[in-house]
């Protein structure tokens, strides 16, 4: 069977490099019964919004909902820890029925009181919006009995997936920008917007900006704070690294405070040193210039010879990509291309038609493309281009050790700091490790279990 009929619905959105010209269907909703690998409105906003280290987070909705935040996230404090507490209004039977807004209430004001935090996010889950809790009306209230923000993120339901709460998330932190002092911020001032801190990489990123001259007004979202959003108009640039989940935010304060921003990506070696480039061209600052190519000329000469080791024993094997924006997999197609493999097979769960065509300007021919996949179409994929490592997220993991692939981790859930030179060194080395493992021994051969 060939795997691209597998669901006939779906194909105007898988795609082969070479075949016919590129015209794929995305930025749709989910076919229904697709078991589509994208997650809801809340997991988006979430996302975005739960590094915020010295906020309150409530989730508004049953206690289940609650076990998805960020405590199971690689996301690291230099200080506060408030985030982590995954607190929730645990509705149930009764609040269903006779409405939750008292108990929403009740559960803000106990819980600003005991923490004291500098703002605080409410979500709305999928059964507030059946039942119609007015979520902006108590945190209004709630707002000036305490004096502090208290946001409503507006996250219910199925539909929009990721991508809305990505908008949801955005518009509650547009909200903050513009309501603190920007006296003092140098005019070579960034902010970093779209990167987690997973593993401390932000703080990596930061130093290599610091060497440059440029100082950083706000985290955002990464090791986050409120103050330093409130101020992050009077930076002169936005930089962005997330573009999916956080350039709502950027284009909110390209219109309102006239604030310039870049998409730029940290990990690998060519985009990790073109961000630090275009930071510095974007200033036009000569000297600025020089440092990065000086810290990028440093950086390199300890991490291609170790790159070079990685690329004798991997050159020929191939690398499968899902990942949750498309902007993240244009790096991971480079930099397994510096290790010498091959991308047969590259999606993600919120591309947009111009992250598609770029990613069919870099990919090889014969390469399939897919937008918004599921399990059914992935595993059928890596059986058909017979994958030696597959790249994505918590929920890829199962379909690629069922099938006997070796997988590595690139979302939210790693523990290990990817983004920059030191990163790419880290990334290659678990590349090579997880495909050389002398497991794969005992898996029987993937071509011989099924051919298309």
């Amino acid at each position: 069977m060939n795997s691209q009929a597998l669901l006939s619905e779906r194909t105007r959105q898988i795609h082969r490099k070479g075949a016919t010209p590129l015209d794929l269907d995305c930025n749709k909703d989910s076919l229904a019964g697709a078991v589509s690998q994208r997650a809801c409105v809340f997991c988006g906003s979430r996302v975005v919004l739960y590094p915020i280290a010295d906020a309150l987070h409530l989730v508004h909705g049953p206690i289940g909902c609650a076990v998805y935040t960020w405590d199971i996230r690689g996301a690291l404090s230099s200080g506060p820890e408030l985030h982590r507490l995954s607190f929730s209004t645990d509705l149930q039977e009764l609040d269903v029925i006779f409405g939750g807004e008292k108990k929403l209430e009740k559960a803000l004001l106990e819980l600003i009181a005991r923490h004291s935090p500098k703002a605080a996010f409410v979500y709305s889950t999928c059964i507030v919006g059946i039942i119609g809790d007015d979520l902006a009306a108590v945190c209004r209230k709630v707002a000036e009995k305490t004096g502090i923000p208290v946001l409503p993120v507006q996250s219910e339901g199925f539909k929009g997936n990721k991508r809305a709460g990505y908008e949801a998330a955005c518009s509650a932190m547009a909200q903050l920008v513009g309501t603190g002092d920007i006296s003092g911020i140098s005019p070579h001032s960034i902010n970093i917007v779209g990167d987690f801190n997973l593993a401390g990489e932000i703080w990596l990123i930061r130093d290599y900006f610091a060497e440059l001259g440029i100082e950083v007004v706000a985290n955002i979202t990464g090791d986050g704070r409120v103050d330093d959003i409130r101020r992050c108009h009077g930076a002169a640039l936005n930089v962005v690294q997330c573009s999916g989940a956080t350039m709502d935010l950027a284009r909110i304060m390209q219109e309102r405070y006239g604030t310039p921003f870049l998409r730029v990506s940290y990990f690998g070696v060519e985009d990790m040193a073109e961000a630090l480039y275009a930071v510095a061209r974007h200033f036009g600052d000569e000297d600025m210039l020089e440092k990065a190519r000086q810290l990028v000329k440093r950086e390199l000469a300890g991490l291609l010879p170790q790159l070079a080791r990685y690329r004798r024993a991997l050159a020929g094997k191939k690398a499968a990509i899902y990942v949750g924006g498309a902007f993240k997999a244009f790096s991971l197609v480079k930099a397994f291309r510096l290790l010498g493999m091959s991308v047969v097979l590259v999606g993600s769960q919120t591309g947009t038609r111009e992250d598609y065509l770029e990613l069919e300007r870099i990919c090889d021919p014969g390469t399939i493309i897919v937008d918004d996949s599921n399990p059914l179409e992935l595993a059928s994929f890596l059986k058909e281009k017979e994958v030696d490592l597959f790249v994505g997220g918590v929920k890829e993991r199962p379909i690629a050790y069922k099938l006997g692939v070796a997988f590595c981790d690139h979302n939210h859930e790693r523990k290990q700091m990817l983004a920059g030179f030191a990163g790419m060194e880290n990334f290659a080395r678990e590349v090579h490790d997880s495909v050389m493992s002398p497991v794969w021994r005992f898996v029987p051969r993937r071509h011989k279990e099924v051919r298309p």
